[in-house]
């Protein structure tokens, strides 16, 4: 049973990788330096081919975690090739995500024994049907943002003073111990705001006299040294610049100059009255009714509470930065709901109690159901550039422009499946092209500069959802210069068809309708 239930978890995750393997443009220095740590190595001479010199970011990110995902992966990627499952650069991207995936689902399988071994194993079920049915965790605990990053050392730092025995009032000291050094390691390396769920443990493990003071500040300034010490060096090797601590610099300029405003600014009370309950979906319901009935759940969800009502106070605000504390109100959500489903079915209040809990469950599947379908066609670049590659497979000579459109969208380095590096320098064999393409991604040109520019071939060009031809036209391409050979689409918006519905009561779900518009066009020279 507990391996299978570490099966599911696994299952879940993968299957998002795998029905929307493309990125966004959050995702895509990270995956870009795992990338570049594959195919170029570390050594000093390859330093200048990474993307990070080509295209720098405005903040500098941490490597640690993109060289290790690098480094995990390599023997994933010959494993895929000895079965036969890698046919380009594409695929390996694919296998990095599936990677970095079974990673964090260790995480949670931790996690779930946890809740297994407190709470009863009818929970530690609980826990896995929750986390499964939510969008937002399976989803994304296979791309490369940096929380993803943090949230394995997040989640096995608060196993770590989960894990006890039913009845045990406190944590062992030595848990204590280890939870502070893992989260002061991802606040320290991967994500600063880990920092205030770490001051949120800490505090609740003083008040509660499960710690000393001065044994907090010794692991605390310990781990601390550390951590800093091993960013500073590694990073300050892979951005070649003065000592730099990539961290620090975005909290000097996302929190101190304020530039995360620029993003947009959002009420104090976005993150509980919206951010939380989209993470959540109707689990949310469920925790609250596990804190009601179980004094451990309120110590459990105490500091993770205390995070999100500190960070509230920061005007800008995402759904990512509350994503550590999603497992641990699936717990709450876990223990309400073995409350529930496990009262005699003998009453009415029994059988209510348990459709309740199956009534969560479904929504839940459903909402993801609906997020997941959506999602799959909104990589409008990384489709563009696929279809790119499939249409002119085998010609040689040819040079695309990349849109800003695209290049955020999923037309990553791993797609540029017919220029260097390839995959023969990782000792794969593969078709490499007698001509090596040009994937150009310069930004600000404008369509008259592309068509000037006569060693420009092709161009997946960024398009107004109307007639293709006349949004082409209106911006200034197919004067002469250039023809559509492809349109690509991407999600728009959810509409509801209620006639649908009503003249087949038998398909509910024809009721609702997944719009899709035109994005982006390839180009070709005349």
């Amino acid at each position: 049973m507990s391996a299978a239930l570490d099966l599911i978890l696994l299952g879940a995750s993968w299957l998002h990788v795998l029905l929307a393997p493309y990125t966004k443009v959050e995702e895509s220095f990270n995956l870009h330096a795992t990338h570049d740590v594959l195919f170029y190595g570390v050594g000093p001479a390859a330093l200048p081919k990474y993307d990070h010199f080509i295209f720098p970011g405005a903040v500098p990110r941490t490597f640690i975690g993109s060289a290790l995902l690098a480094w995990i992966s390599a023997p994933a990627i010959h494993l895929a090739h000895w079965f036969g499952l890698l046919s380009s650069k594409a695929d390996i991207q694919v296998v990095v995500r599936l990677v970095l995936a079974t990673c964090n689902t260790s995480g949670f399988s931790y996690l779930r024994r946890s809740v297994s071994h407190r709470y009863g194993g009818i929970a530690g079920v609980m826990f896995v049907l929750l986390t499964i049915t939510q969008f937002h965790i399976p989803f994304w605990m296979g791309r490369t943002l940096p929380n993803m990053f943090a949230l394995l050392p997040v989640n096995i730092a608060l196993c770590r003073l989960w894990d006890r025995a039913p009845n045990a009032t406190r944590p062992t000291a030595r848990g204590i111990d280890i939870s502070i050094v893992l989260l002061v390691f991802a606040s320290v390396v991967f994500r600063a705001e880990v920092a205030v769920l770490l001051a949120a443990v800490v505090l609740q493990a003083l008040w509660s006299r499960r710690t000393s003071l001065l044994r907090v500040i010794k692991v605390g300034l310990i781990s601390s040294f550390v951590s800093i010490g091993l960013t500073v060096a590694i990073d300050t090797y892979f951005w070649r610049q003065r000592p730099i601590w990539p961290e620090l610099y975005g909290v000097y300029f996302n929190v101190v100059q304020g530039k995360s405003a620029e993003w947009g600014v959002s009420p104090f009370h976005t993150y509980f009255a919206i951010h939380l309950p989209k993470l959540l979906l109707t689990s949310i319901l469920l925790a609250a009714f596990g804190a009601l009935i179980d004094g451990r759940v309120r110590t459990l969800l105490f500091p993770s509470v205390m995070f999100v009502f500190i960070l509230s106070f920061l005007g800008h605000k995402e759904w990512r930065f509350l994503v550590y504390v999603v497992p641990t109100f699936n717990v709450a959500a876990a223990r309400g709901a073995t409350y529930l489903a496990t009262r005699k079915k003998s009453s009415l209040i029994g059988r209510l109690a348990f459709l309740v809990v199956v009534g969560c469950l479904s929504a839940n599947l459903l909402a993801t159901v609906i997020f997941s379908r959506s999602s799959m066609d909104n990589y409008p670049g990384g489709e563009a550039l696929a279809r790119f590659n499939e249409i002119y497979a085998g010609q040689p000579n040819l040079h695309v422009h990349i849109s800003n459109l695209a290049a955020q969208t999923g037309a990553s380095l791993f797609q540029q499946v017919n220029s260097p590096p390839y995959m023969t320098v990782l000792g794969i064999d593969s078709r490499d092209p007698a001509t090596p393409w040009i994937y150009n991604k310069t930004e600000d040109v404008t369509p008259e500069q592309l068509t000037a520019h006569r060693k420009i071939t092709h161009a997946i060009a960024e398009v107004e959802p109307m007639e293709v031809a006349s949004s082409l036209e209106a911006a200034g391409f197919l004067k002469g210069s250039w023809k559509p050979t492809d349109v690509v689409t991407s999600f728009d918006r959810l509409a509801f068809d209620v006639q649908a519905f009503k003249a087949d009561y038998t398909k509910p779900w024809r009721v609702l309708n997944f719009v899709e518009s035109e994005k982006l066009a390839i180009l070709e020279r005349r």
